[in-house]
């Protein structure tokens, strides 16, 4: 008998001596490396035979084989782990990382083609373990044994405290050994022969792999815990029947990914915001969900911009113009502004008597609607009504969301819109997030970095800069509940054949127009120096309270926010509202001449009214009071069409203040300053009329530039916008008529204020106007199949900027810009959509006639008035754009808007949620194992080799994916995948992409892999030429140490940088010491092909 310690005498050399030509190697172990073949190969090659059992279950069927539910895969993957052992455990990670397995494993094979037997457990009966070398002389047996792998031989260092190993070699005991191990052998009952199962999964290794599989390979490693979690609670039951749907069958590949992604979000999270980019149809993705909770007996509500209510009518009843009529939708919509009334009705609702807590999903359309969550004193808000009624009271209801611009220019805004989702109590959503804080101190942490970044110079305040400095927290959880994509997105990783491409976007036209060519009428400046005059004190009557009276009205009205640390006083609420009268003049002045004359009409007469109550007063002593309804503007935009009539559709509620209590003196004096501008504005006004207004005239000679020249053949549709229903009225009054006479073409006009109006003698309604107009992409072939008209040209407000398809049209015009960007983008993503049958399309911008400077200058100088009321108003940070007094940042940006479209994530406003996420690799990995089973047999460090396409990004080097064996050791503080890490790194050993550029990393790898199911053949023979058919792989070696090596690097930089942040320090925390810390899940190699 012999101890073998395995320190100073090792069982590897040991058996080496013992071996002789000849010899019999009998092994029952429970895995088998081929590691240790690779060390004792010389030995091995002199063997009559080796005859193997593995001591458990192992290339035998499984008792039970489930894909997804985790209770069954407790047995499977233990098992997997002895089969995946195969080619080296976790403690050979030094032999692995050599990365010669491919070599090894296909020595292997032909040798145990040639000698050796392997025979499996067949029965959950433990076996020992030993090895014997029979051989002439005298047989010897080792035990006991754990394995045969380089670990067990000595080779390699392992985790067990000891691995003392007895040799015995006298003849009574090897006997019995001997006999054992041959009464077992010959048992068919007790094992099975699992040697052919074992040369084909031999071969999975030293053959050529689809780029595919290891791109899925590497998700399965990344996503484990993901299809740990999955069960059918939170995946959508296709019992249900929602993919015969006709909205489903509508949607392209990445709307269903989109809609099954939202449906797992809902179950596991209870809310989802979908932020997709303009053109990408959020409108079907979100149908598709309804009908799924529909189809599960489900009640829900959409809850909609009041202009956006005629899209969600159209799917929901029993219409001709309803393409989805046969899917019986029956959700209940409702408008935003419905939370705060009591009575009347909605869309035939009486609101008195709905039940708001009774909706199992509530669709909130326009979501950012709701991203402020201030509170007003004896008043319930929409967000509070939203958040108390419908969504805490009643059944647990679930919240989708839906806006392309979740983050305004807070962090906060995200999260109270997120808030929505967890009943306003954080520690609902915290428990289910994989994040190392709650969300709170998430929110507050980004809020910090934002602001930083938001005071950098302009060249430093890039995308990167912040993606770079924000907290992975941040990811995870916008990971875990969001779905935004952009169409660069879908274009670049999504097989968009079938679908149809975006259309070519012409450099847009931008058109700088007077107001009229009378010389005898003042120019836009003189007007807006008038304007600037203008108190507009009708809307401040707070402000003239006396001294002696005002406490008696902040007692009733003012109201605390910020958990009480300041005041939003009713005379900043006003101060507010001033401003954003005087903007909505303005922007109606810039959008036509009527608007602007309509307007001003309106406030003279409201200026009327008031004095003659304050002349009622002082003459009669009669004091009715006045109302100041400046609470109702809280979430308005002063180009909302409806901005002048908000406060007449407000029952009670108002703030009334007695004259007695004023200063009537001084305010009837400002009062009759003000109506005196306003008239004379409205006289200089009254001079220009539709024969000289120089933009209407402009407007007319480019429509029949457009007809007569059409940029695709044959296409004379023309789509105009405009902010405002008075501009819309006008064009169509002054329009309409011409074109008929001229070019034999119908128009129509949409407001969403109007009944719909065309100049076919038929009446239609909203949509069956938009399906005139847009007869393809509407389907009028189904839904009017009799109707032989059609509509070129629409005239618009924004009632159609979102969810509507119109793009049969390809020339787009706006007669007014939107100071918001992502407007001006919204309406030209109804032409600019994916499928679209026009090569290219036409933007078409008006602009005043001054030049930028003094436009920017002009936006500052009203802005600014609002800037210091909204300081003044609220404790939290300026809700108004943090670059708003950023002059050469605006310029900027209005300069691109007249030079190019832009995209939404361009717009640097602040930041885009969009790509961020790693939903659709989690779809596209489900989608995998549902369609090919389980991928747990198969062995880490497998390769795939794919030809560089440096246009795409993808130059030669390597994408490697790792696992850190340390999960406790946390450089999870930079890497959202922790603990596996992707990293690619060049040829010349430059880290291209590191390990924190995750998203980045797997977009590449999907563009390039996915849809490649068949190895690469020419690229795979250069590669094995030049690595000797995978036995010198010592150049991809040298690249795998350096890349860990980066790793370690980054990680230290960032602990150095937290030293200094303030912050709590990652420095000083367990860091990793190399190269045996991490193992290879697998690497793909990127070679640049014979030219």
């Amino acid at each position: 008998m012999e101890i073998i310690d395995n320190i100073n005498h090792l069982l590897g050399d040991n058996i080496k001596q013992d071996i002789e030509k000849g010899s019999k190697l009998k092994i029952a172990a429970s895995c088998f490396s081929i590691y240790a073949f690779e060390a004792l190969k010389k030995e091995l090659q002199k063997i009559d035979s080796l005859e193997f059992i593995f001591t458990s279950p192992t290339f035998v069927p499984d008792e039970t084989v489930d894909k997804i539910k985790k209770e069954h895969r407790k047995f499977h993957i233990p098992k997997a782990d002895l089969e995946r052992s195969f080619y080296g455990s976790e403690f050979e990670i030094q032999l692995k990382n050599k990365l010669t397995q491919r070599a090894i494993a296909k020595e292997c094979a032909e040798w145990i083609k040639r000698k050796a037997q392997f025979k499996s457990n067949s029965g959950k009966a433990p076996m020992q373990q030993f090895a014997c070398v029979e051989n002439d002389i005298t047989p010897s047996v080792y035990l006991p044994l754990q394995g045969f792998t380089a670990v067990d031989l000595g080779y390699e260092q392992g985790d067990a405290i000891s691995n003392i190993i007895t040799k015995h070699n006298e003849p009574a005991s090897t006997q019995v050994y001997l006999n054992l191990f041959d009464q077992i052998w010959n048992d068919p009952e007790k094992i099975e022969d699992v040697t052919s199962q074992l040369c084909d999964h031999i071969a999975s290794v030293y053959k050529e792999n689809p780029p595919e599989q290891v791109y899925f390979f590497m998700l399965y490693n990344i996503f484990s815990e993901f299809l740990e979690d999955i069960n059918e609670d939170v995946l959508p039951n296709d019992l249900t029947g929602y993919k015969d749907s006709l909205i489903w069958k509508k949607l392209y590949n990445f709307q269903q990914d989109g809609a099954t992604g939202i449906i797992n979000k809902l179950e596991t999270y209870n809310g989802c915001i979908l932020a997709d980019s303009v053109g990408l149809g959020k409108t079907f993705t979100a149908l598709a969900v309804v009908k799924y909770y529909e189809l599960r007996n489900k009640s829900v509500l959409v809850l909609c911009p009041k202009k956006l209510a005629n899209n969600w009518l159209n799917y929901n009843r029993n219409l001709k113009t309803n393409i989805f009529s046969k899917d019986r939708f029956n959700y209940d919509v409702l408008c935003h502004t419905d939370l705060q009334r009591t009575s009347g009705e909605s869309f035939g609702t009486p609101l008195d008597r709905i039940n708001w807590g009774n909706y199992d999903l509530v669709v909130i359309d326009e979501s950012h609607n709701f991203r402020n969550n201030d509170a007003f004193k004896d008043k319930e808000t929409r967000y509070q009504k939203l958040m108390n009624s419908v969504i805490r009271e009643g059944v647990k209801t679930k919240v989708l969301m839906l806006s392309a611009t979740p983050v305004n220019n807070r962090f906060m805004d995200l999260r109270n819109q997120l808030a929505l989702a967890y009943e306003g109590d954080a520690s609902n959503l915290n428990e289910r997030l994989k994040t190392t804080k709650g969300i709170d101190e998430i929110f507050r942490r980004v809020q910090a970095t934002f602001n930083i970044w938001a005071k950098l110079p302009p060249e430093e305040r890039t995308t990167d800069s912040i993606l770079k400095a924000l907290d992975f927290d941040f990811f995870e959880l916008l990971d875990s509940v969001t779905i935004a994509r952009s169409r660069k997105h879908i274009q670049a990783f999504y097989d968009t054949t079938e679908i149809g491409s975006f259309p070519e976007r012409r450099k847009p036209i931008s058109y700088h127009s007077p107001l009229t060519n009378r010389t005898d009428v003042m120019g836009f400046n003189d007007i807006f120096r008038e304007l600037s005059l203008l108190k507009l004190s009708i809307y401040a009557p707070v402000s003239y309270i006396l001294p002696s009276r005002i406490a008696k009205y902040e007692e009733l009205y003012d109201t605390e926010v910020g958990g009480g640390k300041s005041k939003l006083r009713q005379a900043d609420r006003e101060k507010s509202l001033q401003a954003l009268m005087t903007t909505n003049l303005l922007k109606r002045l810039e959008s036509s001449v009527e608007a602007f004359r309509i307007t001003l009409n309106k406030l003279k007469t409201k200026h009327a009214d008031t004095l003659s109550t304050i002349e009622a007063f002082n003459q009669r002593g009669e004091d009715r009071g006045v109302a100041d309804n400046s609470a109702y503007y809280e979430n308005a935009e002063p180009d909302d069409d409806s901005f002048l009539e908000m406060e007449e559709d407000v029952i009670g509620g108002k703030v009334q203040i007695k004259l007695s209590d004023m200063d009537v003196a001084s305010w009837e004096h400002d009062l009759k300053v003000d109506i005196a501008i306003v008239e004379a504005l409205l006289s200089e006004m009254q001079k220009i009329t539709p024969e000289n207004d120089t933009k209407l005239q402009h407007l007319k000679k480019q429509i029949d530039s457009k007809v007569h020249n059409p940029i695709n053949a044959d296409n004379k549709k023309i789509l105009i916008f405009t902010a405002f229903a008075d501009t819309a009225n006008y064009l169509y009054d002054n329009l309409s008529g011409s074109i008929q006479n001229r070019h034999g073409l119908h128009t129509g006009k949409v407001t969403g204020s109007s009944t719909p109006t065309s100049t076919l003698k038929k009446n239609y309604d909203f949509e069956s106007l938009l399906t005139l107009f847009s007869p393809r992409s509407k389907e009028k072939n189904i839904i009017l199949p009799n109707e032989p008209n059609e509509l070129d040209v629409l005239v618009a407000t924004d009632c159609i900027s979102e969810g509507q398809n119109l793009q049969d049209c390809d020339y787009l015009i706006n007669y007014d810009i939107h100071w918001n960007p992502v407007r001006i983008i919204q309406r030209f993503g109804r032409i600019d959509r994916i499928g679209s049958i026009n090569t290219s399309i036409q933007l078409m911008n008006y602009w005043p006639d001054i030049s930028l400077d003094e436009y920017i200058n002009l936006k500052e100088r009203v802005e600014s008035r609002m800037v210091i009321a909204d300081m003044s108003a609220t404790a939290d940070d300026n809700p108004l754009n943090a670059k708003a007094s950023d002059v050469s940042y605006r310029k900027d940006q209005l300069q691109r808007l007249q030079e190019e479209v832009i995209e939404m994530e361009d717009l640097k406003t602040g930041v885009s949620i969009t790509d961020l996420g790693l939903n659709d690799f989690r779809m596209d990995l489900l989608g995998y194992i549902k369609e090919n089973g389980d991928m747990a047999s198969i062995p880490n460090g497998m390769h795939a080799v794919v030809p560089s396409a440096p246009d795409k990004g993808l130059n030669p080097g390597v994408i490697f994916t790792l696992r850190n064996r340390h999960q406790s050791v946390n450089i999870n503080q930079h890497n959202r995948l922790h603990p596996y890490y992707l990293v690619y790194i060049a040829d010349d050993g430059e880290i291209i992409a590191n390990h924190s550029e995750v998203k980045k990393l797997l977009d590449l790898v999907r563009s390039t892999c996915k849809g490649q199911s068949k190895p690469l053949d020419d690229i795979c023979r250069l590669f094995n030429q030049e690595t000797d058919d995978g036995r010198d792989m010592s150049a991809y070696s040298n690249l795998l140490k350096e890349t860990i090596g980066s790793i370690i690097d980054l990680n230290e930089d960032k602990d150095i940088d937290s030293l200094f942040s303030g912050d709590r320090t990652t420095a000083l925390i367990d860091t990793v010491a190399g190269l045996d810390d991490f193992e290879l899940i697998n690497f793909l190699v990127v070679l640049k092909g014979n030219d």
